[in-house]
């Protein structure tokens, strides 16, 4: 089995990596494409010691089970479901979960995946591959809008024009009021402006405290201390990143003004799954470039780089 596999922050393409032996309540999904996202490249900087098959952003096809031969998408946290977290309905958080492709279980940056049925969602026929392999970092945009953090009349500000700053302001648009997004590079807020979502450079931008959200995709350390400058008082910063590096900061000011940090992680698939399905995001810009499999180690040298937005591996021969 073709295989990229991350050993001490190493990625090695394999051609020899063991085929996965599914347990009864998994099968064995045949991967089409996959997308590399942020996390997978914190995840080589070290971030959650991972060593394994990377990969969580994917479609593929069941080789058994209720839906082999379909098209499907996965969600990436795959909970025991007896535990008291997962029965009072917080699966993506149960304490002896697996993620796939970054906690104990290896992802989908390879020919076969093995996930629990239950994870599984089928794909619209009409939902190209290409757009398809958004639907988890989409749920993810989603999960801001499924915690209630956003009211109709609030302006909310985006740090990030980056792959999850663009998907959370697409999703965010029609939730809110007053929109923009902050991010390092030019091109990047060109396709921010492209969806007729007013964007800003970094370099111009004067953080002032009267948003009354803010959502963090910087991907840095530095994100967080931009936020609590730019969120107002009793206003809500949303993390949506996670990095290998520590953070120290100065907290006496969330005290003082009373301000709520939350995290917010993986998010619902079927409303991810309507919005793409119907058209609603701009995902065909997004797509910096599709590498096979085989050139894997090159494709995350690629997506690392600034001018690279969405980077996705191809598994299926002859596309």
């Amino acid at each position: 089995m073709r295989a990229l596999e991350l050993q001490d922050s190493d990625l090695t393409f394999r051609s020899d990596y063991s085929e996965p032996v599914p347990s009864n309540d998994e099968v064995n999904v045949r991967i089409l494409k996959a997308g590399i996202c942020e996390t997978d490249l914190q995840l080589v900087r070290g971030y959650m010691g991972f060593r394994g098959i990377p990969g969580h952003e994917f479609v593929g096809i069941p080789v058994s089970g209720r839906f082999e031969g379909c098209r499907v998408v996965g969600e990436i946290n795959c909970p025991c479901g007896e535990c008291t977290t997962c029965k009072a309905g917080r699966p993506r958080h149960c304490p002896h979960r697996s993620v796939v492709g970054i906690l104990n279980r290896n992802g989908a940056f390879a020919d076969l995946l093995s996930i629990p049925e239950k994870c599984l969602h089928p794909v619209p026929d009409h939902v190209p591959n290409e757009f398809a392999v958004f639907v988890e970092p989409v749920a993810a945009a989603c999960r801001i809008i499924e915690q209630q953090l956003v009211r109709p009349n609030d302006s909310v500000l985006i740090l990030g024009a980056g792959r999850l700053g663009n998907l959370c302001a697409q999703v965010l648009k029609p939730k809110c009021g007053e929109l923009l997004v902050v991010g390092k590079h030019a091109w990047k807020l060109s396709r921010i402006a492209e969806c007729e979502i007013e964007s800003e450079e970094l370099q111009s931008f004067v953080p002032q405290a009267k948003w009354d959200i803010v959502v963090d995709c910087t991907g840095s350390p530095s994100g967080l201390e931009t936020a609590l400058h730019s969120v107002r008082a009793c206003g809500t910063i949303v993390l949506k990143t996670t990095i290998a590096s520590e953070q120290s900061l100065h907290m006496a000011p969330v005290v003082i003004d009373e301000t709520r940090i939350v995290g917010s992680r993986c998010g619902p698939f079927e409303p991810a799954m309507k919005l793409i399905s119907e058209g609603r995001l701009q995902l065909a810009p997004m797509i910096s470039a599709t590498y096979d499999i085989e050139a894997a180690v090159e494709a995350f040298q690629v997506s690392s780089r600034s001018d690279v937005l969405k980077v996705q591996l191809n598994l299926r021969a002859g596309e």
